[in-house]
């Protein structure tokens, strides 16, 4: 039976690719992207299955945005079955968005949980509903600097990535805490993979990326293809974490409940500011 899937960063890399294999299977297919050009290709690329394709301009960076975009989709969409939360740049300047947050913060996180939360009564309609994250799950290093979740006192890619990547994994442990109806959600670490928006980094970078991933990361067929089947059948439980095919125990260290309730906490703050 075809699905109703809302996929954010849906016009690139792996958010592209996924929204096009879904469209393939026959599912109506929701993407977000920033890039009109994207969208655009994108529309291009679904060919005779762009009936059932809608693109949604928005800069998920903007919690005002994001907001809207929920607007949209309830607008649009009677239910939801799946929601999938691609979404991510790494910039190598600290940038603040107009709303005040850092970059990386906002869009890789703040995003996805107001995706997450925004959504959930249109996912409550679904038969089998679920929501992945494609996150960095079963990462160690890095975590949330609690005073200071900007980063005004030291920027650097990789810092900001970690901790966006360690609020998600929160972010999943409090949402199936708290959710008022028992929607899975699984966080999903694909792997290195042949992915990624990298025009915003400098040459030198990119030139690295591009060898190393000649070299040794996965197709982007190869990376998405196990997250088909957590669409068609999602697990029972409220949270599950899978680290290149690898089921992560719950009392991993990243998951934790008591971090994960000053998460929730302090988002509220900062979203209610």
């Amino acid at each position: 039976m075809p699905k109703t899937v809302v996929i954010s960063g849906g016009t690139d890399g792996m958010g592209r690719a996924f929204a096009l294999s879904r469209l393939s299977r026959g599912d109506r297919v929701i993407a977000i992207g920033s890039n009109p050009a994207k969208g655009e290709s994108l529309i291009a690329a679904a060919s005779s299955t762009a009936h059932n394709l809608t693109f949604l301009r928005a800069d998920l960076s903007s919690t005002a945005e994001v907001n809207r975009v929920i607007d949209r989709v309830n607008e649009t969409a009677a239910a939801v079955d799946a929601l999938l939360l691609f979404a991510n740049r790494v910039l190598p300047q600290r940038v603040l968005t107009p709303g005040g947050f850092e970059h990386t913060f906002a869009l890789y996180y703040l995003s996805r949980y107001l995706l997450a939360h925004g959504l959930t009564p249109l996912l409550a309609h679904g038969p089998s509903p679920v929501i992945i994250s494609i996150a960095g799950v079963g990462v160690t290093k890095g975590g949330i600097n609690w005073s200071d979740p900007n980063l005004s006192g030291r920027y650097t890619p990789i810092t900001a990535q970690l901790q966006a990547g360690r609020a998600n994994d929160l972010l999943a442990v409090s949402y199936a805490e708290k959710s008022p109806t028992p929607i899975p959600f699984i966080l999903y670490h694909p792997g290195f993979t042949r992915s990624g928006d990298h025009s915003t980094l400098n040459p030198p970078t990119r030139l690295f990326l591009r060898v190393l991933s000649r070299l040794a990361a996965q197709s982007v067929s190869t990376a998405i293809a196990p997250v088909h089947g957590l669409i068609e059948n999602p697990p029972e439980a409220p949270l599950t974490a899978i680290d290149r095919g690898r089921r992560i125990p719950l009392d991993f260290p990243t998951l934790d409940p008591a971090e994960a309730r000053r998460l929730a906490e302090l988002t509220a703050a900062m979203l209610g500011a």
